[in-house]
């Protein structure tokens, strides 16, 4: 087999696992307006969502020997120490119950093995990441969410694919309109990007590519910029001092999670901003990975503030790199040289 076939096949197996986890964490969301007294500030809903898409995923890819086995090495967000402490008996059931949606004979044991097929240090020369829920707040509020897998080997992330349940394949549909069906986008390095319906990934994929990529139309108007809902997560007004002097207007679009890679690698976005908001932060591999992936082979440029490539061979932080500029080829530079000009590098 070779190279190439071979991460076409994981990709084919990713796309499996993370459609099946969107549609658990997709039946678990519908049900947050039946939970008595859930509001944004209770964890427990997410934390059902985060537990069952990381076992589904992870069983998933545990069954192909593809994937390794069960010497499966996955670096995931989730431990199942909180689910085997007796006081805790009501939240496995949940967590097994919604696994039973993709996995129906799935007992209790089944699922805390799954989880912690996720306790990988991110040491070894080729291994999966995984974020099941990315964006928390954007999945309480019923906005937008992702579940993001990537496969690195040597440092470089081969392999992307990222579940969106609530993003809509219609690029009219307003982002705080959930679709029903969802979006996938999938990537192997050097053979491109493409997305398809989350609900149901055979019915086909269409390739993608970012504004002023080659073979793509550039974005003649003024630059339209993404970031992140919260302001923990990123600085609005300094997106908004970059927007202004590359001759924007106008409030960027604004949703939670890896999504926002995909919303740009699509040409629907020119640009999506991460501007660091303390110093020393460290960026995290599974919040970045697949949709990294995903922008890239699309044809968007994906660098931190200082122009440097995302570095993946340091573990799992991002030690090496201070936030995230992605962005068509046309506006990359002039966003990397506005931040600069501005004086917008926070201390190290």
């Amino acid at each position: 087999m070779t190279a190439a076939s071979s991460l076409e096949r994981r990709k084919q197996l990713a796309i499996e696992a993370v459609a099946a986890a969107c549609a658990v964490t997709r039946t678990v969301q519908r049900e947050l307006a039946s939970i008595q007294g859930v509001s944004k500030d209770d964890k427990s809903p997410v934390t059902v969502a985060d537990f069952a898409a990381q076992a589904v995923v992870n069983h998933v890819l545990s069954q192909s020997t593809q994937s390794g086995g069960p010497g499966l090495l996955m670096v995931g967000e989730e431990s199942a120490a909180i689910l085997r402490d007796p006081s805790n008996r009501a939240l496995l059931d949940q967590v097994v119950q919604a696994v039973r949606l993709t996995w129906p004979n799935a007992a209790p044991s089944d699922v805390l093995h799954a989880i912690d097929l996720g306790g990988h240090d991110a040491t070894a020369s080729a291994y999966w990441t995984l974020d099941p829920v990315d964006g928390t707040k954007g999945f309480l509020r019923n906005g937008q969410y992702a579940l993001a897998l990537a496969w690195i080997e040597g440092g470089v992330v081969k392999v992307g694919v990222m579940g969106c349940p609530n993003l809509s394949l219609d690029f009219r549909r307003d982002f705080n309109d959930p679709d029903p069906h969802g979006v996938i986008f999938a990537a192997v390095k050097g053979g491109g990007a493409t997305m398809m319906s989350a609900s149901q990934p055979e019915g086909g994929a269409a390739a993608i590519r970012a504004s002023g990529a080659k073979g793509a139309s550039g974005n003649q108007g003024p630059i339209r910029v993404c970031e992140s809902v919260e302001s923990g997560h990123t600085r609005h007004d300094d997106t908004a001092r970059i927007v202004e002097r590359l001759g924007g207007a106008g409030t960027p679009a604004r949703l939670d999670s890896q999504a926002k890679y995909g919303v740009v690698a699509r040409g629907q976005a020119d640009a999506y901003l991460r501007l660091p908001t303390k110093p020393g932060y460290v960026e995290k591999i599974w919040d970045h990975a697949a949709g990294s992936l995903v922008a890239t082979e699309a044809g968007a440029v994906v660098t931190d503030i200082d122009g440097k490539p995302l570095d993946f061979s340091r573990g799992a932080g991002l030690s090496a790199n201070r936030g995230v500029v992605c962005a068509g080829p046309g506006f990359h530079g002039r966003i990397i040289e506005a931040i600069a000009a501005l004086g917008l590098h926070p201390q190290r």
